[in-house]
């Protein structure tokens, strides 16, 4: 099965399934000598844990990972570095009732389409159990970056109708991991709350949007043609359970603009200190960033910022009509636990893609230019 490897130079193999014995990845290219951190990797993995408020599925997993490889004496060697997270809370019979109906809007009749054969338990490898792995494997990107003054923030900015006005520079970013929800302003997160109790006591789910920003990324990351830096970008959020719509910059927004509105007029030093711009650029920076940090699929050295739409999750805990392997009139029951809303725990996940993506195109860059 292809599709299972991301990346060109830092390259992550995930594997395994919801209900099987364990989940993991195998890591390749990660440069020797970085201090590697366990207890940071492990905190990633408590962000996207299940179980971990009342908004979530409560699935109970510790997600506690297990290093097999390709580190010693606190450094990383250079060679494959493989996380193994063991499943703890399987409860397969839950999902008897899908060996043969297939759920509406969800993966389980495109994979019985493709490969004839399917693990109906949870979903299989279509289950967001999955992105563990890559949480694991993210937070090693992040350590790489964080090396270099990279750091990328995510929160919660949409939940249903309920979404926050204001740009990221206007939010206390470090108020987003103060609530379950994940939303840096506690007003909005109580009502997003509230909002996601009560659709998950209706029995239904709710969808909602993901932002990100990432400050002190240098110009010159990204490749043309076909691997332009926010084409990676949409590559990778999209490829997240549930992710929907990806725009960077002014995105869908700037087509109300005009071409004398929307260019990022260059300045020739780096904003004033009272800026909200910031520039990894001593000697120029743009006035406005409605690029989004990015030009010509390059990064430009002003903040990137972007955002990930999330659907409603497909498994509700309502009955609903579908149909069977024979195409036969089938009711799929509501059972199982899954998310209300996968936001609060796709946080994490975004923000390790965006440092997977990041890498790569670092560890690219500094061969371009050998």
């Amino acid at each position: 099965m292809a599709g299972n490897t991301f990346g060109t130079l830092f390259r992550v193999s995930t594997f395994g399934e919801s209900h099987g014995p364990a989940i993991g990845c195998i890591v390749d290219g990660c440069p020797a000598g970085l201090d590697f951190d366990l207890d940071f990797i492990q905190h990633e993995l408590d962000r996207r844990r299940p179980g971990q408020s009342a908004i979530v599925t409560q699935r109970k997993e510790s997600d506690t990972v297990q290093v097999l490889s390709g580190v010693f004496e606190g450094k990383t060697t250079g060679t494959p570095i493989a996380f193994l997270i063991p499943n703890e809370d399987q409860r397969s019979h839950d999902y008897s009732h899908l060996a043969e109906a297939y759920r509406p809007s969800h993966a389980d009749y495109t994979w019985q389409a493709k490969y004839g054969h399917r693990d109906h338990r949870g979903g299989g490898r279509s289950s967001a159990r999955e992105t563990a792995a890559r949480v694991a494997a993210g937070a090693l990107a992040k350590l790489f970056l964080k090396t270099h003054g990279i750091e990328i923030q995510a929160y919660v900015s949409q939940v249903g109708h309920l979404a926050l006005e204001q740009p990221y520079s206007e939010l206390d970013l470090t108020l987003t991991e103060t609530n379950d929800i994940r939303c840096p302003d506690p007003a909005m997160a109580e009502k997003m709350i509230r909002l996601i109790k009560k659709v998950r006591k209706d029995g239904d789910t709710i969808g909602g949007v993901v932002s990100a920003v990432v400050q002190g990324c240098p110009a010159g990351l990204g490749e043309p043609v076909f691997d332009k830096l926010h084409a990676d970008l949409g590559k990778a959020m999209l490829s997240i359970n549930a992710a929907k719509g990806f725009e960077y910059g002014s995105g869908f927004a700037g087509v109300k603009m005009l071409g004398s509105q929307h260019n990022d007029r260059f300045i020739p030093n780096a904003p004033p200190d009272n800026s909200k711009l910031k520039t990894q650029n001593s000697k120029l920076a743009t006035a406005t960033n409605h690029s989004g940090g990015i030009q010509g699929g390059i990064s430009n050295g002003m903040d990137i910022y972007f955002r990930v739409a999330f659907k409603p999750v497909a498994t509700i805990m309502r009955d609903q009509d579908s149909v069977n392997a024979a195409g036969e009139a089938a009711v799929v029951k509501g059972k199982g636990r899954h998310d209300p809303c996968v936001v609060p725990r796709a946080v994490p996940i975004v923000e390790a893609m965006a440092a997977l993506v990041l890498t790569d195109h670092w560890l690219r860059l500094k061969i371009s230019s050998l």
